[in-house]
């Protein structure tokens, strides 16, 4: 592992393999670096660097308080200058919301991936004090709580379904993650409709989502495409179930990045 000092001094964990134009996957909730290993594999074969990140409270990164999305936004440029600088972002889910917020706010980016944002454009809205809740959870030492509310509520899960991760071998390493709920409850509260600046950054923007997937991600990902005319809605027939195909991902990423 390598890592970048954010602004606030949390110290942000991001692992790289392969050689290129560099690649930094920035993963959505309970995922860490190690979810996007399968990603950075394919990216190393087909002639990029790829970065894995921790963001913070994630993994092998650390935690500062208080949170706000605008240090995970400079978490990531802390990350981005590491390696260079002007560099594409992939970001999937709650990590593509982060991703085009931190290119709103000047982050040194190049190109951006946006897979499967969750954007609610208004519709749907946990509650407002979901946050507050899963900190509360937290803080009186119930992670586990706080980790099948987070999916209830701000994800959306069944019961059946939430009662199904819960009892399997899964579960206990989604509870060390608890802290990172409220973090992506914040985020996704915050820029749960795009702002002006989001919909307008100026880099080139490709909004990515699988044939088959939830119903919420099919409505934010057309919604987003109309709100950003200048960004490419893409398809990828390999993703299902909101989860990014490595392959059919990277083809994508070759199509619009040159490799020499």
């Amino acid at each position: 592992m390598l890592y970048a000092t954010s602004a606030d001094g949390t110290r942000i964990a991001f692992d790289q393999v392969g050689h290129g134009p560099p690649v930094i996957i920035v993963g959505g909730a309970f995922s860490t670096s190690d979810a996007g290993a399968p990603l950075a594999d394919a990216l190393k074969d087909a002639g990029f660097q790829a970065v894995t990140v921790d963001r913070r409270a994630r993994g092998e990164s650390s935690d500062t308080s208080p949170y706000s999305p605008q240090r995970e936004v400079e978490d990531l440029t802390a990350v981005l200058n590491a390696v260079g600088g002007d560099a594409v972002v992939l970001g999937h889910s709650s990590g593509a919301m982060l991703a085009l917020l931190a290119a709103a706010e000047g982050a040194p980016i190049s190109h951006l991936f946006l897979s499967e944002p969750p954007f609610r454009f208004g519709e749907g809205e946990p509650s407002d004090d979901l946050p507050d809740r899963l900190q509360s959870l937290v803080d009186s030492g119930n992670p586990a709580d706080a980790v099948t509310t987070f999916q209830r509520e701000g994800i959306g899960l069944s019961e059946p379904f939430i009662e199904q991760i819960r009892s399997s071998p899964m579960f206990g390493a989604l509870v060390p993650l608890a802290q990172s709920t409220v973090y992506d409850a914040r985020l996704s509260q915050a820029v749960s409709t795009p702002t002006t600046a989001m919909a307008e950054v100026s880099v080139p923007v490709t909004i990515l989502r699988g044939t088959t997937t939830y119903p919420v991600i099919m409505d934010a990902t057309e919604k987003l495409a109309k709100r950003m005319p200048h960004a490419v809605l893409v398809t990828v027939p390999e993703s299902h179930d909101h989860s990014p195909d490595p392959s059919g991902t990277v083809r994508e990423i070759r199509r619009r990045i040159p490799v020499q």
